[in-house]
């Protein structure tokens, strides 16, 4: 799977309007098939900060999502609304979901 994180420093007048703002891209890019989630999540200690946590199937998924029309959209539509280019972590991992985070087990008979 291609696993990518990016961070999106907003502008702060536009900070609280964000997830309106992503919402045609973000709704579309989940409605992809090779889409497998598409997750924005707001900083805690930078509230114009947005971290988006995205992957796709495969390469294949991925370069469709690059070339889907509302990718271009958002790339005509976004840069207005930040306040520098976004950062990205873009990754091809061996797995195709989420893994248990060993470290913190939670106990199977828990209440």
């Amino acid at each position: 799977m291609i696993f990518i994180t990016a961070k999106f420093r907003v502008l702060p007048e536009h900070a609280d309007r964000w997830p309106e703002i992503t919402r045609e891209f973000t709704e579309a890019t989940r409605a992809e098939p090779g889409c497998l989630w598409f997750d924005w999540s707001r900083s805690l200690a930078d509230p114009t900060e947005y971290v988006l946590v995205e992957a796709f199937r495969d390469d294949e998924a991925g370069a469709a999502h690059v070339r889907s029309e509302h990718f271009r959209q958002a790339q005509r539509t976004l840069p207005p609304h930040l306040a520098e280019t976004p950062r990205i972590v873009n990754a091809t991992v061996p797995q195709q979901d989420w893994s248990p985070l060993g470290e913190m087990q939670v106990p199977a008979d828990r209440p």
